[in-house]
C-alpha cells in the first residue's frame, strides 16, 4: 500500500504495463511518479489519465488508468513542452515590453505561435533580447500552477490589468466552462493547460523563429497584431537537427532552383498555373513517358475527357455540394430545359472546369453494354484539372490551381477489389522506388461524419482495403474520419532525402459514385450490377511531384530525368570544331545535349553549367581531339575522367536509361 493521502475511498491507478497502484485517497500525478521512483519524479512532465493528458498536481479522485509523460514521449512531450515555451516566450515579452497585451498562443507543427497586441510592432532584431530573457526565465524554475476562476472575476481582473483580448476570449467562452488560470511564477495566464510542473522542465532546446502579422482572430476588420514564431524541442539535438532541415530545405526550395535551372516561373495574371519553360518541361515529359510505359504494363488503357462538363454531372456525383466553392463556374450560354440543372438568371445552364476526373471516367464506362467478363477496366487519364483555391494557400508547384493529376479508375466487381488494391500496391511501391523513394508509410482513411452511402457500404469498402493491405504485408495505422465522402483511401506518404513526409499516392474504395452515375455491367446471372470504382493515383498530380523531386534531389536529378544530360564545351576555340563533333554524335545517340561554344574561360563555363545543375560536361581541348577523346566532369564531383568518345556515350546511355521498361533516354 501506497503512502495516504486522505481518509477517502481508496484509488486505484492502472499503468501501462497492467500493474495497479492503490491509493487510500485523491492522488496527484506527481505523488504517483515519486511512489513509483524518483528517476521518475525527475523526467515526469505531466500525466495521461483515462487518455486525458492533465498537470502533474491535478487530483485523481478516482479508478483510472494512467501513465506518466516523460521527454521520451516524444508526441504528449512536443505537446506539452511547445505550448509552455508559448508561455514563457509571453512572459519574457510582457517583462521586457511592459503593456503588451498577449493574444493566443496554439502550438503548430514543429513549434508554437503567440500574437501579441503592441503599439510598435515587435521586429526581427527583438528575438535576440527575448529569447535571452526565455532562457533567464527557464534558469529560475518558476512554479506552475493551475486555479480555477470565477468568470466574472476573470473578465474583471484581465480587464483591470489591460488585458482586453484576454477578458473578450473568456466573455466567449460557453457557459459553464472552466475558466482555468495558470500563474507562472508572478506571471499568470488564462489557459486550459495542460503545462510542466516549472518553468525549469522547459529546457533550453528552443529558438524564436520570425515575426509576422496578424489579425485577431483572423480577420481583416480586425486590429493588426504582431506573431512570433518559435520552435521548441525535446532537446538541443533535436534541435540542431531541425535547423538543419531547415537550411537543407532552404536551399532545396524547388522555387529557387526552379529559376536557377531556369524550369518555370509564375506571375500574377495567371494565379496558381505554371509557365513551363523548355528545361522544365523535358522534365515533365520524361515523368509522363515513364508513367505511361508502367501503366501500359500494368493493362491501363489511357483516355482523355473533357475539362469543361455540365453542372449535372457534378450535381449527380455529390461534388455540387461538396466542392462547388472551390470549382471554376462558367455560364454556358445556350440554354436548356430538358432537365431541372441549375441555371443563371439569363437562363443559361452552369458548366464548370473539373476538379477532378471520375465523374467523367464513369462517362466513358457506361459506352456500350458491359459484362463481368469485362471487369477489371481500368482507364488511366492524364487529367487536367482545375481547383479554385485561395490566393493565400498558392505555394510555387506544391499547391496550384490548374493541375495534371497521374490518374485513373479501375472498375472491378466486388471480389476483385482486393486482388486490384495489392496490384497497385506493388505497381506504387516499385514506381517509388524507381524515382528514389523507397520509403513510404501508408495510413488508412476511414469514413468521416459527413458522407455518402449506408454504414453497410462503408463496412465493405474499408475491409476490403484493409484486406488488401494485409495481403501485401503493408504496415499501416488509420486516419479515422480522414476518408473522402464516398469512400475510404489508403494514402502514401513518401519520405524524402531530409527527412520530410509528402502525401501523394492514394487509393481510394467507392461503392457510392457507381451508384450516384448509373454504372452497370451484367453479371454471370444475367443481372445489372454495380462495379466498384478504385481512384488511385501514383504521383497525385505532375507539377507537386516535380517539385518535391527537385527538392529532394536539390536539383541534381537522375540523368534520364535531367532535362540537360550533358554539356560539350572547348577550352580554346580551337577545338569548337571537335566539340561540335562530339555534340552531334551524343544527340544521335539520344542524349539531351547541348553545346557551349562562347569565348569564355572554361572555369566559368563549368561553374555554370554546375550552376545549372548539368549532370555531365564534356570538355574538350586539342589533345582531347588528337586521341578522339573527352574530359568528363560530374556534377558534385571535383574530379574529371578521361574516357575515349564512344566508351563515354555508351556511359552516358546506359546511365540515361529510363527505370523499369524505359526504352531511350530521348523524349
Amino acid at each position: 500500500m501506497s503512502e495516504n493521502n486522505s481518509a477517502q475511498n481508496p484509488v486505484n491507478l492502472r499503468l501501462p504495463d497492467g500493474s495497479v497502484r492503490t491509493f487510500d485517497g485523491p492522488v496527484t500525478g506527481t505523488t504517483l511518479a515519486a511512489d513509483i521512483g524518483p528517476g521518475l519524479l525527475k523526467a515526469a512532465l505531466a500525466i495521461k489519465v483515462d487518455g486525458e493528458t492533465w498537470d502533474l498536481s491535478r487530483e485523481i479522485v478516482a479508478d483510472s488508468d494512467v501513465a506518466i509523460i516523460t521527454k521520451r514521449d516524444t508526441e504528449e512531450a512536443l505537446d506539452i513542452l511547445r505550448h509552455d515555451c508559448a508561455h514563457v516566450m509571453a512572459e519574457a515579452v510582457q517583462e521586457l515590453f511592459p503593456g503588451t497585451q498577449v493574444t493566443i498562443g496554439p502550438n503548430i507543427t514543429d513549434g508554437f505561435f503567440y500574437d501579441f497586441a503592441r503599439d510598435k510592432p515587435f521586429t526581427e532584431d527583438d528575438l535576440a533580447v527575448i529569447e535571452k530573457r526565455m532562457h533567464e526565465i527557464v534558469k529560475r524554475d518558476e512554479e506552475i500552477s493551475r486555479e480555477v476562476w470565477d468568470r466574472g472575476e476573470a473578465i474583471t481582473h484581465f480587464k483591470s490589468i489591460g488585458e482586453e483580448y484576454k477578458a473578450e476570449i473568456i466573455s466567449d467562452l460557453p457557459e459553464g466552462e472552466d475558466i482555468t488560470v495558470y500563474r507562472q511564477g508572478n506571471w499568470k495566464d488564462l489557459c486550459r493547460g495542460p503545462h510542466l510542473p516549472s518553468t525549469g522542465k522547459l529546457g533550453d532546446a528552443f529558438k524564436l523563429m520570425k515575426v509576422a502579422g496578424a489579425y485577431w482572430r483572423g480577420d481583416s476588420k480586425n486590429e493588426m497584431l504582431t506573431r512570433i514564431y518559435g520552435t521548441c524541442w525535446t532537446d538541443k539535438k533535436e534541435l540542431k537537427a531541425y535547423l538543419h532541415r531547415l537550411e537543407e530545405a532552404e536551399k532545396r526550395d524547388h522555387r529557387k532552383l526552379g529559376r536557377e535551372m531556369d524550369l518555370f516561373h509564375f506571375q500574377e495574371e495567371a494565379q496558381g498555373s505554371v509557365f513551363w519553360h523548355p528545361q522544365g518541361y523535358q522534365i515533365w515529359l520524361q515523368l509522363e513517358k515513364y508513367i505511361r510505359t508502367r501503366l501500359k504494363g500494368a493493362g491501363y488503357a489511357e483516355i482523355k475527357t473533357p475539362q469543361l462538363l455540365d453542372s449535372k454531372f457534378w450535381e449527380q456525383s455529390g461534388h455540387w455540394s461538396k466542392f462547388r466553392e472551390n470549382m471554376f463556374v462558367v455560364p454556358d450560354e445556350v440554354p436548356s430545359i430538358e432537365d431541372d440543372a441549375p441555371v443563371v438568371s439569363d437562363g443559361s445552364r452552369l458548366m464548370a472546369l473539373k476538379p477532378m476526373n471520375c465523374p467523367a471516367h464513369v462517362q466513358v464506362f457506361k459506352q456500350g453494354i458491359k459484362s463481368y467478363r469485362d471487369l477489371p477496366i481500368r482507364f488511366a487519364e492524364f487529367g487536367c484539372c482545375h481547383r479554385n483555391e485561395a490566393h493565400g494557400a498558392l505555394h510555387g508547384l506544391m499547391r496550384v490551381r490548374q493541375m495534371t493529376q497521374d490518374d485513373a479508375h479501375i472498375f472491378c466487381r466486388e471480389d476483385q477489389v482486393t486482388e486490384e488494391s495489392v496490384a497497385f500496391c506493388d505497381l506504387l511501391a516499385s514506381v517509388y522506388e524507381d524515382l528514389g523513394f523507397p520509403e513510404f508509410q501508408v495510413k488508412l482513411a476511414t469514413r468521416p461524419d459527413v458522407r455518402a452511402g449506408t454504414d453497410e457500404v462503408w463496412d465493405k469498402a474499408e475491409a476490403a482495403l484493409e484486406a488488401a493491405l494485409k495481403a501485401r504485408g503493408i504496415p499501416f495505422e488509420y486516419a479515422p474520419g480522414e476518408g473522402a465522402f464516398y469512400g475510404p483511401k489508403l494514402e502514401f506518404h513518401l519520405s524524402d532525402a531530409i527527412g520530410r513526409t509528402w502525401q501523394c499516392g492514394t487509393l481510394q474504395s467507392d461503392f457510392v459514385l457507381p451508384e450516384r452515375l448509373d454504372a452497370t455491367y451484367i453479371a454471370d446471372d444475367g443481372s445489372k450490377q454495380r462495379p466498384v470504382m478504385l481512384h488511385r493515383a501514383i504521383l497525385g498530380t505532375l507539377e507537386r511531384f516535380i517539385g518535391i523531386m527537385v527538392e529532394h534531389y536539390a536539383g541534381r536529378m537522375p540523368l534520364w530525368l535531367a532535362p540537360t544530360q550533358a554539356v560539350v564545351t572547348p577550352i580554346t576555340s580551337d577545338a569548337d570544331a571537335y566539340a561540335t563533333e562530339v555534340f552531334q554524335k551524343l544527340e544521335t545517340a539520344g542524349l539531351r545535349v547541348k553545346i557551349d561554344l562562347r569565348n569564355e574561360k572554361i572555369n566559368y563555363k563549368v561553374r555554370e553549367h554546375s550552376h545549372a545543375k548539368v549532370p555531365a560536361i564534356l570538355v574538350v581541348g586539342m589533345r582531347e581531339a588528337e586521341n578522339n577523346q573527352v574530359s568528363v566532369r560530374r556534377l558534385g564531383s571535383k574530379d574529371q575522367s578521361v574516357l575515349d568518345l564512344d566508351a563515354a556515350i555508351e556511359s552516358l546511355q546506359q546511365e540515361g536509361q529510363m527505370p523499369n521498361g524505359g526504352t531511350e533516354a530521348s523524349s
